[in-house]
């Protein structure tokens, strides 16, 4: 089993910045896809961004490129999602993902991932 926990969410200023953590612990290995997601209050989930720990390619939502950037640390098994210039819209849970599927990040940023962790609440004040 995998478990993942998210941290670093909090209350920012638009314009402001936040990095996102995400530790992956339990049976990490193989792990090739990660990625972040987020969800508004009353919206359904969408896609921010992944990151595959094959070739390290990554991919964003159009709303956050330039923004936002995701780095992998793998000795540590930590996602990160730092978070530039946000805005009000950017409020919501966000969640970390993680797949051993090959192509569990693609241009299309799908969201089919086995394992979720619980979120970490955002909230940008305008």
């Amino acid at each position: 089993q995998v478990q993942l926990a998210e941290s670093g969410g909090g209350l920012v200023q638009a314009g402001g910045s936040l990095r996102l953590s995400c530790a992956a612990s339990g049976r990490t290995f193989g792990m090739n896809g990660m990625g972040w997601f987020r969800q508004a209050p009353g919206k359904a989930r969408e896609a921010v961004s992944c990151i595959s720990r094959i070739d390290s390619t990554n991919y964003y939502a159009d709303s956050v490129k330039g923004r936002f950037t995701i780095s992998m640390d793998n000795a540590r098994n930590t996602l990160y999602l730092q978070m530039n210039n946000l805005k009000p819209e950017g409020t919501g849970v966000y969640f970390c993902a993680a797949d051993r599927a090959p192509w569990a990040c693609g241009s299309s940023l799908d969201d089919n991932y086995a394992y979720w962790g619980q979120g970490t609440q955002v909230t940008v004040s305008s």
